[in-house]
């Protein structure tokens, strides 16, 4: 009988390493006991580790080609709490040599048990990343943020570097009873478990907890199941919010029932009906201010910058509404703000947006004599580490925020509107695809009359070695614009 000694708990690269000699050498499966740390196996006959026993010459020991999906399911098992994994995993490995479509069965009891074990780490690894609460003390060093979770299996190694990118700049320690992680800004490192004990208690983040939890809990989608699936009871005791919990479910009955008859969220008020109420209010003598182009886009901006119409306002910076002249030459459409937009509250003034201003100036438009807006006013994005990645608006969305382009388009009434890309088309004409064929022409709109369709200056930063061609034909179709709106 060999011994397999691994270092912790989830050591695939020791298990790796073991496999392959084992392998090598024609070892089967059932000679083979697997121990972690000093804890070995009851039944494995400890003096043949000196003794191994002779190489069985009918087995073929050449080098084998281990499928990819194997070490990445190997990775996840080795980190299942159950005894048996590094022997199931070898057992499997074992008997790829002679099917290599193993792992496709799923039907093979082998296959079913690892896969379930994966399928159970992938999900432990979730709740961690969920479900860690960091509380804040001081040492030397300045700010720390320390975390308590308790773990069904062994994940921290896997998990830990997730957090170490989503909090990069942040010092922080992760204790568990098994083992804890650390991070000082730059290394990530693991030690011995703790106890609850070594954390601090609780801190001013965890009313703020509680209120984001309290501020999205919609008590006309409970369901006490799905909830506990999602978020298990055992989690509960380390988490602020579970405070709460108890308290939402048993007002969500009657909180449902003010929601059913509570009156409806009107819809925004029309620009017009702002600049009545202001001219109710302001002095007779400055009536004629009041009613100027100026101001009642200003109104129109103050009432959107509270915009609810669709969830993307939810997490957006701000309301990123146009701007430009109250009675301009051209009002350009494009698709909605981008990273940078969302963070300085204008239009264009990202990476397209300085493509779109050096084209302007080269076809000879001025910008002070347009008007700049997108058909979508919150930036849509999804998260990518540390950065927010742009995510194309879909049709409700557009269709939400029209809307607010079409009280622009009644205030600013340009001489051309000129559609950005194909959002903004299908946001001022209801047409799909086609953008390209479009191209340089005018098509036809409900509200806007006639549009002039060209790219979003976004296209011309993707062109790659086309970049050069792709900006001079952007600058060409702006030309043409000039020429129509003269």
């Amino acid at each position: 009988m060999r011994v397999a000694s691994l270092g912790i708990e989830a050591d695939f690269e020791g298990w790796r390493t073991a496999a392959r000699e084992f392998l090598s050498q024609g070892v089967t499966p059932e000679n083979i006991a697997w121990r972690v740390g000093n804890v070995r196996d009851l039944f494995a006959d400890v003096s043949a580790e000196r003794e191994p026993p002779p190489f069985d010459k009918s087995i073929d020991a050449a080098p084998m080609r281990v499928p990819r999906d194997f070490l990445g399911l190997a990775e996840l098992v080795v980190c299942h709490a159950d005894e048996g994994r590094f022997a199931l995993l070898y057992r499997l490995l074992w008997r790829l040599r002679e099917d290599h479509d193993l792992l496709a069965r799923t039907t093979d009891d082998d296959v079913f048990r690892a896969r379930a074990m994966a399928k159970t780490i992938r999900r432990e690894r979730h709740k961690m990343e969920a479900f860690v609460r960091f509380r804040e003390i001081a040492d030397e060093d300045g700010a720390l943020f320390v975390a308590w979770f308790e773990p069904e299996h062994h994940i921290v190694e896997i998990t830990a570097p997730f957090f170490a990118r989503r909090f990069a700049s942040m010092r922080w320690s992760i204790l568990t009873p098994l083992v804890s992680a650390h991070w000082n800004t730059r290394d990530l490192v693991f030690g011995p478990g703790a106890s609850k004990a070594d954390v601090p208690g609780a801190d001013h983040f965890e009313d703020h907890w509680r209120t984001y939890y309290a501020s999205i809990f919609n008590p006309a989608r409970l369901k006490i199941g799905a909830m506990k699936s999602e978020m298990p009871v055992r989690y509960w005791k380390n988490l602020p919010e579970s405070t709460i919990i108890g308290p939402l479910i048993r007002e969500a009955s009657r909180r449902e029932a003010d929601m059913i008859g509570a009156q409806p969220t009107p819809e925004p008020r029309r620009s017009q009906i702002i600049l009545d109420r202001m001219k109710k209010t302001a002095d007779v003598k400055s009536s004629a201010a009041a009613v100027s182009g100026h101001n009642a886009l200003g109104a129109l901006r103050a009432e959107a910058a509270g915009c609810r119409r669709c969830p993307l306002w939810e997490n957006a910076t701000q309301t990123v509404f146009g701007e430009g002249a109250a009675q301009a030459d051209f009002m350009f459409v494009g698709e909605q703000p981008g990273d940078q937009e969302d963070l300085a509250g204008r239009a264009f003034v990202g990476p397209a947006g300085k493509v779109f201003d050096q084209a302007l100036a080269e076809a000879g438009i001025d910008r002070g004599r347009a008007y700049v807006t997108n058909a979508v006013k919150h930036f849509k994005f999804e998260p990518r580490g540390k950065r927010r990645l742009h995510k194309a608006p879909n049709a409700g969305e557009i269709t939400a925020c029209r809307w607010w382009l079409e009280q622009e388009f009644d205030l600013v009434r340009p001489k051309l509107v000129v559609a950005l890309g194909a959002t903004a088309l299908f946001s001022l004409t209801g047409l799909r695809g086609g953008l390209l064929k479009m191209r340089g022409s005018r098509v036809a709109s409900q509200r806007a009359g006639e549009v002039f369709v060209t790219v979003h200056p976004s296209s011309i930063l993707r062109s790659g070695d086309e970049r050069e061609a792709a900006y001079a034909a952007f600058v060409q179709d702006l030309r043409k614009a000039a020429q129509l709106a003269a």
